[in-house]
């Protein structure tokens, strides 16, 4: 479809020269008719004469700004790019940069945010993953944190799980308060979803994951609890990374006028967005179903 694209667009300017070669001979209106042009589109061009280059550029700024869209602004010239190459353009990175400079089309950018401290936990837990970030198979090392959004109705909190291997989110849940039944929840559907058998669920050290419920659910379901040293978040970070991600991308410091408009957005974000279609840069430039998926097919010897 692309190289037909730029044929057709070639094909057409070659004509409008051939028409302003020869209208001394014949007339525009006669030659539009037998070449099949409109004699608008030919006076046009004889107005703005575009160079084969700038016609090129116009064409893939289109499919740029459809990209860009998509991705509801949040992506930059690399995802971009990635895009425009699966749709089966040849045009380079930096091209893609600069055309995206020139039409003002910029990738969203974060802000800082508070963290939600929530106390020490009733007994300490030992830090299994020791940001072991990449690992080599689903279901192996999860991740979970709480985060806050703000609404005109108060406080909604935003538990998550994610699977460190494909970085997808298996589980969520939301609440008006802070208290262990949030974290709980959003494990509860995760191990629903995966059923997991010896993993790691690596956490910060609030109070919720370190709740006797908490650790009777981890035994009952055969998951390792882990937990970050007091007050180091990088032993957190993909788990923190990613409420970045949702604020940046999504939320952009907006306050929802309630709780209910706030959950529908974050739940469009979680599994119509983030899980099936963000291009993630840890994962190859793929989102993370994808992943999962060409990871399935290598599994099973499909290709």
């Amino acid at each position: 479809m692309a190289m037909s694209t730029k044929a057709s667009v070639g094909r057409v300017r070659q004509t409008y020269k051939f028409i302003e070669l020869h209208k001394r001979d014949y007339s525009i209106e006669s030659m539009c008719r037998v070449l099949g042009v409109a004699p608008s589109g030919y006076y046009e061009w004889l107005q703005r004469p575009l160079c084969d280059r700038a016609i090129e550029d116009a064409r893939l700024v289109r499919l740029i700004r459809k990209s860009y869209i998509a991705s509801h602004g949040i992506y930059g010239a690399p995802r971009v790019f990635l895009d425009l190459r699966e749709a089966g353009e040849t045009c380079s990175k930096h091209r893609v940069e600069r055309l995206m400079r020139e039409n003002n089309l910029r990738a969203a950018h974060g802000y800082r945010t508070r963290r939600v401290f929530t106390g020490k936990p009733s007994a300490p837990i030992p830090n299994l993953l020791e940001r072991q970030f990449t690992v080599t198979r689903p279901n192996k090392a999860w991740v979970t944190d709480i985060t806050y959004i703000r609404t005109w109705q108060g406080w909604l909190y935003l538990a998550i799980v994610m699977d460190l291997f494909s970085r997808r989110v298996v589980g969520w849940a939301t609440s008006a308060t802070i208290h262990r039944e949030v974290v709980l929840d959003a494990l509860v559907k995760a191990v629903r979803t995966r059923r997991p058998r010896g993993a790691i669920i690596h956490s910060d050290q609030g109070t919720q994951f370190g709740s006797d419920a908490w650790k009777r659910f981890c035994k009952g379901n055969g998951l390792k609890p882990s937990m970050s040293r007091r007050g180091n978040c990088w032993d957190n970070a993909v788990a923190e990374s990613f409420f970045s991600s949702l604020k940046k991308e999504r939320i952009k410091k907006h306050i929802y006028k309630n709780r209910e408009l706030a959950i529908a957005d974050i739940a469009d974000y979680i599994e119509s967005f983030y899980n099936r279609s963000r291009r993630h840069s840890h994962l190859g430039g793929v989102s993370p179903e994808e992943f999962e998926a060409m990871f399935s097919r290598r599994k099973t010897g499909l290709h």
